[in-house]
This record gives structure tokens, C-alpha cells and sequence, in this order.
């Protein structure tokens, strides 16, 4: 893969986009995914019947449904502005911030469909809770867990707006998340505007890579559950 070549000429490619991308929705992910399974826990497991419960899903809910370029501004507001300039540590917290209300509601939702009784059961061998939850209860909605960290990732992997306000964009490679730093979404969403026929042609192509990737990981998670916990 190559980095891409100046405007107006032909050939290069989009190699500082590709990483770029892979390194912010890493982040995100180990930002995001922790805290939306943490949190579904407590209001599954510990919360449960509670108006604070209630409440919290209330606004996980609200979360879920608010524009995605709101949660950029105040990514740019808290993070960026600050700071003095965009970088991709600041991208990959806006893009965490979009995932967590999504995996927080699915794994509130898959722990709870898992039977009292086997909890009762794990509490009669004398189990604690914390090992019933991790040994159990996460066993019994693995499946419904990792359906809902996917389809975060896929919510996240093509959103454009809050990087436009985060990390931005760059021409160059780079792997310091401290400045800005190149994604396939931005670079797709600049190249399809721009007016040079390769620059539409390599958007296609990367557009097309990215609808691929969701496909594979979407395959990829469900053969490991299937061989996991057959």
C-alpha cells in the first residue's frame, strides 16, 4: 500500500488512512467496549429494579439517538480546543462515547434475558457474585454481549462528523496520536468531493473495504462463540 500522491496526480493510495483508522477505532474500542459491558453489568446485576437503573438506560437510550456531529463538538470543545490543535487520542473518545450507550443497553438487555435460576444454582455451591456474573451469567449471554461490541464497531467504523472535529485529517503517514491523524471515513468523504476522477475511484474502493471488514468481523465473532461455547 502506498501513501497518496499529490492532487491531480495519478496513482498513490491510502495507506496513512487505513492505519489511521485502524489505530482510532482500536482506542475507541478499549476506551468504549469496557465500560459499556461494565456499566450494563451493574444495572443488570447490581441495580437491578432501581430508579438509578431506570434512569441510566433512560439516557443510554437518548445517547444512542443523539447526531453523532453533537458528541464532535463537544469532543472538540473538552479535548481539542484546550489543547490548541486536533489529534486522534481525541477522536478515538468521541468515537467511544458513541459505542458505550450501544454495548451498555445490549449487555443490560442480554443479562437479563439469562435465567434467575442459575444464578440460585451458583449460589448454592457457594459461589460468589462476582463469579457467578463472570462464570455464568456472562456465559449464558456471550453471544448477545459480543453481537452488541460488533455492531458498535460497525456504528463507529463509518462515522465521519466527530473526527471531522477531533482528529481531522492528514495527508501524511503518521502514527502519533497527539496531532492529527488520517481516517478512511474523513479521506473518503474528502476524496468523493473532490474533483479528480482516481480520487473517486480510491474512495469507491475504500468504502467498499470497510462495508468488507464489518462483514468479516461480523463472521469472524460469531464462529468463535459457536467454537468457544458450541
Amino acid at each position: 500500500m502506498n501513501d497518496p500522491a499529490p492532487a491531480g496526480v495519478e496513482g498513490g493510495g491510502l495507506r496513512n488512512a487505513f492505519v489511521g483508522q485502524l489505530m482510532i477505532t482500536l482506542v475507541a474500542t478499549l476506551i468504549g467496549v469496557p465500560i459499556g459491558v461494565l456499566g450494563g453489568t451493574f444495572l443488570a446485576e447490581y441495580a437491578r429494579g432501581r430508579k438509578i437503573a431506570r434512569l441510566i438506560s433512560i439516557l443510554a437510550d437518548i445517547m444512542v439517538s443523539v447526531p453523532s456531529i453533537v458528541i464532535g463538538t463537544f469532543i472538540y470543545a473538552v479535548l481539542v480546543k484546550p489543547i490548541g490543535h486536533f489529534n486522534g487520542w481525541a477522536g478515538s473518545v468521541a468515537l467511544a462515547i458513541i459505542m458505550v450507550p450501544v454495548v451498555l443497553r445490549t449487555t443490560e438487555d442480554m443479562l437479563s434475558l439469562v435465567p434467575w435460576t442459575l444464578r440460585e444454582a451458583a449460589f448454592a455451591l457457594g459461589a460468589p457474585y462476582y463469579k457467578v456474573i463472570t462464570q455464568v451469567v456472562y456465559r449464558g449471554a456471550a453471544t448477545g454481549i459480543l453481537t452488541g461490541i460488533l455492531l458498535s464497531i460497525a456504528r463507529v467504523a463509518g462515522e465521519t462528523a466527530p473526527l471531522l472535529f477531533t482528529s481531522f485529517n492528514n495527508s501524511f503517514f503518521s502514527l502519533d496520536m497527539k496531532q492529527p491523524i488520517s481516517s478512511l471515513t474523513v479521506t473518503i468523504f474528502q476524496y468523493a468531493m473532490g474533483p479528480y476522477d482516481n480520487w473517486h475511484a480510491q474512495a469507491w474502493a475504500a468504502a467498499f473495504v470497510i462495508t468488507i471488514f464489518i462483514l468479516i468481523l461480523t463472521i469472524t465473532g460469531r464462529l468463535l462463540i459457536r467454537w468457544r461455547y458450541k
